[in-house]
């Protein structure tokens, strides 16, 4: 099929979804900038030119890995306000909280993530590394392609909606691709965080704005929410396949649903299979149903809830998962083993010392909740819509608790060395996607590039969403072993990917790669 070519570089490496985030980090890193101030740089911009899948009233994590250190994780997700109270909600005849109410706006994580991340790792202050973003938001920018279709989408839920028609929408439409499109009260909030820092955005007048846009629509959170929230670094969780250490964050993202998904996987001879057969496909769908079972059982916010990592990451539970997969049917009923005891944007960096970040920031749905408080121009994020309404769940909603998180960095090291920073965009498809694009390298050869461009398919309750590119041979086998086959309007997800090798003459060389299904590049220096 046909493919971009993978990009190289001998000295850093860029990988994001739109062309303007990739030229601001590379030019970041030319000005002697390191990769986590890169990756800042990037993503305070997608926020800018690519609003309806991050902004700053999201949250993001991160793993990177400083020159010669081990790899650190980062934890920027927000927890619900102090007003939450699943009582109330049971008692109103809620069963889950929808995506567009205030109550799903948890406490924005990703400004103080940023603020971290360059106070710890990087070399350039907050305020320097949103000057390019604020910039771009006050003089405009052109809307490309995919940001403008995904825009275009949800048209109808900004409408009637007086910040979003205030600053997402011109004369109640969406911008068509190749239209100039200026962010002012963004660019002013911007600036704010610049003379102020991160306390100019969880302090003062923003973070009131945050609270009256929120207060209008009966929403969860406080002053002193947004006052005492801090991200934390966190541990990675590691697994293995095919001789390589996958690294992903614990709980409470759904990293460790990637690691189940790969244990599953790795109890069958995946490359005996081709790549593009039913088969393959099929065996893959049926471990990820499994796999995200258990972990919509038993993941949640650590703080509140024992996450059995040891018994949900064993080998014994991979085993009696795979013995229930029928290469030749769809199971209709998925046995979860007893556990023995014991929309997004995603972006890689690496720079010429060797320092890598693998860095992801979203609001979840485009443009969040749709709340966009009425002087700042901040679309707030609805994550609160995914906590569980089921009593005693360890996922229910509950004051200061954050939900269960679908965005994931990763990483791959082999024998102690990085070899690449990775990920993959699209709400819940991630894990499947994290553990397709590593099975498409480490058992079909494919390079990095490749196995981005990979056709996907991804379930969607209990049918079976595909791309175009799945062919009607293909459809009709997997509908033959069971499976109910739907053909998906857009692509499922996106990826990056950043990797390092080393050349024949034994030179440092890095490759980077860039999904075609969003107007993203890689770019090489």
């Amino acid at each position: 099929m046909p493919t971009r070519s993978v990009v190289y570089g001998t000295q850093a490496m860029v990988a994001t979804s739109h062309p303007v985030a990739s030229l601001a980090a590379r030019d970041c890193l030319a000005a002697g900038g390191n990769a986590i101030d890169a990756a800042i740089v990037a993503s305070a911009m997608l926020c800018v030119v690519e609003p309806q899948s991050t902004g700053i009233g999201g949250d993001c994590f991160a793993l990177i890995r400083p020159k010669g250190e081990k790899i650190i994780g980062f934890n920027g997700s927000g927890y619900a306000g102090s007003k939450a109270n699943i009582d109330d909600l049971l008692a109103a005849g809620l069963t889950e909280i929808g995506i567009n109410d205030a109550k799903s706006v948890t406490v924005p994580g990703a400004i103080d993530a940023w603020h971290q991340l360059l106070r710890d790792y990087g070399t350039l202050s907050l305020g320097e590394a949103l000057k390019p973003a604020q910039k771009v938001a006050s003089e405009g920018f052109v809307v490309l392609p995919r940001v403008a279709y995904d825009w275009q989408s949800v048209e109808p839920r900004l409408v009637g909606r007086a910040g979003a028609e205030q600053h997402l929408l011109h004369a109640g439409k969406a911008p068509q691709a190749g239209d100039l499109f200026k962010f002012p009260a963004l660019a002013q909030t911007l600036q704010t965080i610049i003379d102020k820092g991160r306390d100019g955005f969880y302090h003062g007048d923003v973070a009131n704005d945050i609270i009256d846009t929120l207060d209008a629509g009966d929403g969860f959170l406080t002053l002193e929410d947004l006052a005492d929230y801090k991200g934390q670094y966190v541990e990675p969780i590691r697994g293995h396949y095919k001789g390589h250490e996958v690294v992903e964050l614990p709980p409470n993202g759904h990293g460790v649903t990637a690691l189940i998904l790969l244990n599953i996987l790795a109890k069958f001879d995946m490359s005996a299979y081709a790549a593009g057969s039913a088969v393959r496909y099929h065996i893959h769908m049926e471990a990820t149903r499994f796999a995200y079972a258990l972990r919509d059982k038993y993941v949640a916010d650590p703080d509140f809830s024992d996450v059995p990592l040891a018994g949900l990451l064993s080998d014994e539970v991979a085993q009696k998962i795979a013995d229930q997969i029928n290469v030749n049917e769809k199971v209709e009923r998925h046995i979860l083993p007893e556990l023995p005891m014991s929309d997004t944007i995603y972006l890689a960096i690496t720079d010429k010392d060797g320092n890598a970040i693998s860095f992801i920031n979203s609001t979840f749905e485009h443009f969040g909740s749709g709340i966009v408080t009425a002087k700042t121009g901040i679309a707030l994020q609805c994550r609160g819509a995914g906590f569980s309404l089921v009593k005693n769940h360890p996922n229910q909603i509950e004051p200061r608790k954050r939900p269960l998180h679908t965005i994931i960095p990763a990483m791959l090291e082999k024998d102690g060395e990085l070899l690449m920073s990775f990920g993959v965009m699209g709400g819940s498809y991630q894990p499947c996607g994290h553990a397709f694009f590593l099975s498409n390298i480490l058992d079909y050869g494919m390079d990095i590039q490749q196995s981005i461009d990979f056709p996907r398919m991804f379930m969607d309750g209990e049918r079976l969403g595909v791309e175009k590119t799945i062919t009607a041979s293909l459809r009709a086998e997997l509908a033959e072993k069971g499976h109910d086959i739907f053909e998906r309007t857009t692509p499922w997800g996106g990826a990056q990917a950043v990797e390092m090798t080393i050349n024949k003459n034994g030179e440092r060389l890095l490759k980077g790669a860039s999904d075609p299904r969003k107007d993203g590049i890689a770019v090489g220096i």
